[in-house]
């Protein structure tokens, strides 16, 4: 089986949940014996590009640099309009010249661009690949969610509602061309069925292949820290990190407790951040993440916009970091309030409910041991290897190739 499979940048190196994701899925397809060509952005990684033999073989097209609002001239999103280029199409359609395609894998919404060309490419022939659309979010719901939860300039948020709706269109468009649909939580995929007919809706949802940490026992020979991994380059993660530093780093610097945040972002970002805090180091990245969770207490998850599986929850329970989040900050992953995770309504709360079991240390190694037990036989990449390559070969009932809009369908949930 050849498949040509479209993100929007090299997964590596694996900085943030959705290279992690991409990164991982397109090495557990390739290990079930299925050829694929990935036609994305050159990142900072040195890969080599392969030769036609190897499993995986990389089109790296170099990375045009262009202004978030140039997108507002275009009917295409940001997130899809930044890869939109006319080098990135000319590779495109030359793939499709090259290669009877057996499917076409379009990672993200970042990868809409591309049904304009598929369109022009194919038309109403038959022999049009499978078209798979593998989600990152809901992001009708996302996009709408992160504009609504802005508060700043006020073009800045009239510009975000307009984005969110040019996302909305897109994915409708998406979810009405494509044959199969993935999503990485339960609650997207009963989402995305609400609209599509007759077309296979599965969970997808992330695997894990870190450290797993066999024991450990909390003590007060660690600091008296909480810790805070992620990402913070997308608007919506520098909303949830600045929302929930303003309300927690007075509460923790008043009970002498720290936080500690490690992760990607931009440094004007942070540089705006550091002066407003107390008790917060901000570290930025790292090369290992391993010494920041073994010397942490807890770890926290404040999300209240961005939606969509939380990468990191895994590394947190994987390394027996007891997890205290927002209340629906966490789909995806089978850990039961009170038990395994805490959570909290607001970020105030979420705040004074770290720093009051902090020191709880019977309360810290309970959630994390049934945290361990509830995830382990939970999250194998090559699993979600195999249920997409399930995917790509099943038949599919019914098919029709013009892809009619269609307005409602059951959900169908494949199990790895």
């Amino acid at each position: 089986m050849r498949c040509l499979w479209l993100t929007w940048i090299d997964p590596a190196p694996e900085h943030d949940g959705q290279r992690i994701y991409s990164g991982r899925m397109i090495d557990a397809v390739a290990a079930r014996g299925v050829k694929i060509d990935v036609l994305c952005f050159q990142s900072e990684f040195e890969r080599a590009r392969g030769d036609p033999e190897s499993a995986v073989r990389w089109r790296l097209v170099p990375r045009q640099e262009r202004p978030g609002w140039w997108s507002v001239f275009s009917r295409l999103p940001n997130l899809s309009h930044r890869c939109d280029t006319q080098a990135m199409r000319r590779c495109f359609r030359e793939l499709l010249r090259q290669r009877n395609w057996d499917t076409i894998v379009m990672d993200g919404l970042s990868t809409g661009w591309a049904l304009d060309p598929i369109a022009a490419h194919y038309g109403d022939r038959g022999d049009r690949p499978r078209l798979i659309y593998i989600s990152h979010n809901h992001e009708e719901t996302t996009r709408a969610l992160v504009a609504e939860n802005f508060k700043g300039n006020p073009l800045m948020a009239a510009a975000l509602r307009i984005d969110a709706r040019k996302a909305t269109l897109l994915e409708h468009r998406m979810m009405d061309e494509v044959d199969v649909i993935s999503a990485v939580t339960p609650e997207d995929a009963e989402q995305f069925a609400l609209r599509v007919a007759n077309k296979p809706v599965f969970v997808l949802s992330p695997g894990y292949g870190g450290r797993r940490v066999p024991t450990r026992r909390i003590d007060a020979g660690l600091p008296r820290r909480a810790l805070l991994v992620g990402s913070f380059e997308w608007l919506a993660k520098q909303m949830n990190l600045t929302e929930f530093l303003s309300a927690a780093d007075p509460v923790f610097a008043v009970a002498g407790a720290e936080i500690q945040v490690v992760g990607n972002g931009e440094r004007d970002f942070f540089d705006h951040l550091r002066p407003q805090l107390k008790s917060t180091e901000i570290v930025g990245p790292v090369d290992d993440i391993k010494p920041y969770l073994d010397n942490a207490r807890v770890a926290i998850i404040p999300e209240r916009s961005g939606g969509g599986f939380k990468v990191k929850m895994l590394d947190y329970v994987f390394n027996r970091v007891p997890v205290a989040a927002l209340e629906h900050s966490y789909a995806g992953v089978p850990v039961v309030p009170g038990e395994s995770v805490l959570t909290f309504a607001t970020h105030e709360a979420l705040a004074r409910g770290v720093v009051d079991v902090i020191d709880n240390f019977d309360l810290l190694n309970g959630l994390q041991q049934e945290a361990y037990g509830a995830c382990a036989d939970e999250f194998d990449w090559s699993q979600r290897g195999e249920t997409l390559v399930a995917m790509m070969t099943r038949p599919l009932p019914n098919r029709n190739r013009a892809m009619p809009r269609s307005a409602a369908s059951p959900l169908m949930t494949v199990q790895p």
